[in-house]
């Protein structure tokens, strides 16, 4: 075999192997982009279901009126961060809105009335739905990432992935230390 063939075969399989390297990492890029966005849906029903929450509360509880306001905040500046595209940002703000959440299911529990409430009871049952699907999507979001950053990480593709300027993507974590920590059931 000649140089040139020798060469000729190199160069070659050497092009095929940087098509398959990047072809690889746009598709996981690809894949992380759409998991975001199924963690997008997810948080837009939840935004949506919190004003018919608030109100159905504000009817029996007036003079809980911080802790609903708190919720209001909550959902706001969590809906600020999701135009900002920054994941780590989103969950901070979404990890507040989950805990000040919390708060109106445990103001239910002060009243009865409340409790019954038809209305109440069907829209506590979607935010509880749709809090399982927007863990299910986190848990999806985060499977592609770590998938993802491992991809531009190890050698030799990690060459490729800093030519094309490839970055990892953040984790949607849990911003809270005290939810990380087991929960105390006295009696």
């Amino acid at each position: 075999m000649s140089l040139t063939t020798i060469l000729l075969i190199i160069i070659v399989v050497l092009a095929v192997w940087l098509i398959f390297v990047y072809n690889g990492l746009i598709r996981l890029r690809n894949r992380v982009k759409e998991a975001w966005s199924d963690i997008d849906v997810q948080l837009k029903r939840r935004y949506d279901l919190i004003p018919n929450l608030v109100e159905t509360v504000k009817g029996y509880a007036k003079h809980e009126s911080e802790t609903l306001e708190k919720v209001i905040e909550a959902r706001n500046k969590a809906m600020a961060t999701q135009k900002s595209g920054d994941a780590k940002e989103q969950a901070e703000a979404e990890n507040v809105l989950s805990s000040t959440l919390k708060s109106i299911f445990a103001l239910a529990e002060s009243y009865p009335e409340l409790k019954a409430n038809q209305n109440f009871l069907e829209l506590q049952r979607e935010l509880a739905d749709t809090e399982n699907k927007i863990q299910a999507a986190r848990r999806f979001y985060n499977g592609n990432v770590r998938d993802f950053n491992t991809k531009i990480e190890v050698f030799p593709n990690n060459i490729l992935a800093n030519v094309f300027n490839f970055k990892k993507f953040e984790f949607f974590e849990i911003g809270d230390q005290k939810e990380r920590e087991n929960v105390k059931v006295e009696f």
